[in-house]
Order: structure tokens, then sequence, then C-alpha cells
């Protein structure tokens, strides 16, 4: 019997997820979007066992109706609409999943989790998402932690502008892992260090990066390794020169874009092109002490965009939906528990890896 699964939002990222859950044939799917050219997309993909279905997403009671009957929700929706989401969710009895990187968001689910007779399962991307499995199996190698360091970037594979960027994701998305307070722990403490600051530089198959702090990325791995770990930290991987234009539009310019998020993210999706043509850098690093010595252990993997059933995928869509549909198969195939709140670094690395959609990070 197929799985019922409802898919709320029909963008770039839900595009990825309907290809992947579509073609394998286990899972009934309806896609809800409030766009009627987003629907139509989708209508003229042909995707097999999808249906459409047009809606208002931020409409709790109309959300709540939509999810009737299903047994998977599937979010790739802005994070603002994460809260009524996640709460039609348990009204309706639906697992749920989504892939916000919004911290505040995430608390709104660790709450409705605490009770929940089904799974909630959320931050399912890249990051957060498949690098708290990665920095976690690492960890798990140690007798005794030190630092772990977790570093991602979604770059395009040919910078040719000032920023050395392309959009490759939502703006929204990506002006909050900018603006927000980030989390690390410092010296055994858990704290909130700012975003864009202690930026660093490195090396990579020849080619210079640079990394800097930003919201979101270390999803719950802070709570799963506090009292464990000296120091954790995430920050995001970008092209040298980057963050410095970034830090002068959002904090230096008298123009208060921190707090004027609309006017940035028209800024930036006017200014800045999407691409296709992208890379995913996932870099991971863990130093601690085995059997008495100081050692070091390091997973690296760069994902390209790709064809994936006969449609172009840009990397951050193939690694993004990867994730979210490793995970769905991982709860409903019995390898993740199906209730209450489920945390990314709780899947094994190498079931994650030997998944049908895993398999993405592992090519």
């Amino acid at each position: 019997m197929k799985t019922k699964l409802i898919l709320l939002g029909a963008g770039k990222i839900g595009d990825a997820i309907l290809n992947l859950l579509s073609h394998t044939g286990d899972y009934k799917i309806t896609v809800a979007d409030r766009d009627p050219q987003r629907l139509a997309h989708v209508t003229a993909m042909a995707f097999p066992n999808v249906t459409t279905a047009h809606a208002d997403i931020s409409d709790a009671k109309a959300v709540v109706d939509l999810i009737d009957g299903h047994d998977v929700v599937l979010s790739a929706c802005p994070y603002f609409l994460t809260p009524v989401i996640a709460g039609a969710a348990k009204k309706a009895g639906a697992h749920y999943f989504d892939l916000t990187e919004d911290v505040e968001s995430t608390r709104v689910v660790k709450q409705l989790a605490e009770d929940s007779v089904t799974a909630f399962v959320p931050q399912c991307g890249l990051a957060p998402g498949f690098i708290s499995i990665v920095a976690n199996d690492l960890a798990g190698r140690f007798d005794k932690l030190r630092d772990v360091h977790m570093r991602v970037g979604a770059l395009p594979t040919f910078p040719s502008n000032a920023l050395k960027y392309n959009l490759t994701w939502s703006t929204d998305g990506l002006i909050n892992e900018y603006c927000n307070p980030c989390e690390a722990i410092v010296d055994g403490q858990l704290r909130e260090v700012s975003p864009l600051e202690e930026v660093e530089h490195f090396s990579l198959d020849g080619i210079d990066y640079e990394a800097f702090n930003t919201s979101g990325g270390l999803g719950t791995l802070c709570e799963s390794l506090a009292g464990k770990v000296q120091n954790l930290n995430y920050k995001t991987v970008r092209y040298p020169g980057h963050r410095d234009i970034i830090k002068m539009l959002v904090r230096d310019l008298q123009l208060g874009l921190l707090d004027r998020r609309p006017i940035l993210k028209e800024v930036l999706e006017s200014s800045i092109p999407i691409t296709k043509q992208d890379v995913v850098l996932v870099f991971a690093s863990v130093c601690g002490m085995r059997e008495g010595r100081l050692e070091q252990e390091t997973y690296a993997k760069k994902i390209y965009s790709q064809h994936v059933n006969g449609q172009l995928l840009s990397a951050i869509q193939v690694t993004t939906a990867a994730g979210i549909c490793t995970m769905v198969d991982l709860v409903m195939q019995g390898k993740l528990p199906k209730i209450g709140l489920i945390r990314q670094e709780q899947a094994r690395l190498d079931d994650f890896l030997s998944n049908r959609f895993g398999r993405f990070y592992a090519a």
C-alpha cells in the first residue's frame, strides 16, 4: 500500500522533492501551493502519482483540512509558516517533516512534539540536516571530544560577480542565516555568537574559500553534544570577499537593512541571478582523544548539479530534497522512531548513505 503524503510548497525544493518521491511508486502524493503558476508547472512536469491542490497555507484551519487523511506531511514552505503547518500536522495525526533553518520556528516544533503520537522531524535538509548526521557520526568515533567544526556552502560553479555568489535557494532563509544570532559551544558553554563574524580561510582541492558564522546550521547538535564537547560551531562557506560585502550591506551602511529585511530581499533578488550550475561543499572536522592520543578526523564531499529522472536539478535542490526524502524513508521503514521529536543526528550515517535518496551524498 502506498503511503499517502502531502507536500506543502511547490517551489524549487518542492519540485526536487516531487522528482525524487514520485518516481519510487511508494508514495501517493498531493502537492499544495497558493501559486497557480507553480501548480501548473507541477502538472506540466507530469510527475507520476502526484495530484495538485490550490490552497492558502497561512490559513491554519484550511491546512488541517488539507492534511487530513494523509500519513505524512512535508513542509517546503518559508520558515514563518512552520508553526501553522506543524500545528496542523499534529491535529491531523500525521508525521511531520520540514526544512527550516529558523531557530525560533524549530522551538515551536519541539514543543508540539512533546506529547505527539506521531513523529516530528524538523530541519531535514543540508544544514541543518545532513551535516549534523556526519558530525555526530565522526564524534561517535572518539573517546573524548575537544572540537567539532561544521562547514557547508552552496556555491556557483562559475562565480562571475563581485559577491562570487548566485541565488540557489530561499532568499528568506539566506537572510535569516546572515542576520540571526548563531548558537555555538565555546569552552564547554552554550553561547550565542554574532553572524558574519569569526572569518576563517581554507583551501580544498586547490580552491580558496572563506567561512563565517551563520545561524541555524547546527540544528539540535548543541543539545545532543552538551557536556561532551569543548567547542562546537557551524560556519557557512563562500568564496573569499563575499562576507565583507554582505557585512557592509547588513551592518555597516546606515540603511538599517538588518531590520529592514524585505528591502534586503528585494536588493538581493533584483541584483543576483539564480543558477543551477552550482556545487555543494560539505566539510566536518572532529578533534579529540582516541586510545590515549589526540587525533583529528575529517569528512569532505562536493556534490554538483545533475540530471535526475530526466530533470536538471541544482546541487542545492538535490542535497536538500535528498535530505528530507531520506528521513521520510527512514521513519517509514522503522529505522527511526515514529513518535515524538526526531533529531537529525539520531539517523545513522550508514543508514542515510545506503538509502535510495541518501545515495546522492555518497556518489
